[in-house]
């Protein structure tokens, strides 16, 4: 029998982090990366994002893109502020080609307006993965902010601190293993460092994902 769940397009989904969290609340899933992504999940689509969006994104019921982060990233705009020409800016672009669809939609990147922002610790995830996601067309809710309960473990200035948190990016000092980042994030279909390092947690989306689909009376895409 034909798939009738809800469609949703993931934009920029590498390795399929947010597709996942997605497709447990219920989405038939489909990623789109300019670059190819052999760990994705679900049915995948190598293109350009803006081009794919504006010609099919009307296609889906719901769109979600979390558009490259590094212009608007903190670390951009402070230590490396002399590589922020380097990196495109494609919030601005992408938010319109979306708006165009006139479908329901979710940025997450750090340049989006923190519509609701999501940790690991509101889900009981050994992870301070802050996230920003804005939304269009629907309102979700937020559960509260589970307050931290220690560090992250690693070196930080000289000095090994210990802790229940694990740090899911970079190498050496004290980060995170693969495995360690796989069971962090609760992804298991991925071992590769650069692609963990860069996942939301499927928590985050499943979340996002259950209320999108109750809110909204979703009549699948012709």
């Amino acid at each position: 029998m034909p798939d009738t769940r809800p469609r949703l397009l993931d934009a920029c989904c590498c390795a399929g982090g947010a597709s996942m969290g997605y497709h447990h609340a219920g989405f038939d899933v489909t990623g789109i990366d300019i670059q190819p992504r052999p760990n994705y999940p679900f049915t995948f689509i190598q293109a350009n994002a803006f081009q794919y969006i504006a010609d099919h994104g009307h296609e889906y019921d719901a769109i979600h893109a979390s558009w490259p982060c590094q212009h608007d990233a903190a670390i951009t705009k402070g230590t490396n502020a002399h590589l922020r020409d380097t990196y495109a800016d494609l919030y601005a672009q992408g938010r319109e080609t979306m708006l165009a669809t006139g479908r329901p939609w979710i940025i997450e990147t750090t340049a989006a307006r923190p519509d609701i922002v999501l940790c690991g610790t509101q889900f009981g995830l050994p992870i301070l993965r802050h996230r920003k996601f804005e939304v269009h067309g629907w309102t979700p809710m937020a559960p509260p902010h589970t307050k931290h309960r220690g560090r992250v473990r690693g070196w930080r200035h000289g000095t090994y601190h210990n802790g229940p948190y694990i740090a899911a990016y970079g190498k050496g000092g004290g980060k995170g293993s693969v495995a360690e980042m796989q069971t962090a994030l609760g992804i298991d279909w991925t071992n590769v460092h650069e692609e963990l390092t860069e996942a939301i947690p499927p928590a985050y989306t499943r979340f996002l994902g259950e209320q999108l689909i109750t809110q909204l009376a979703i009549t699948p895409a012709a």
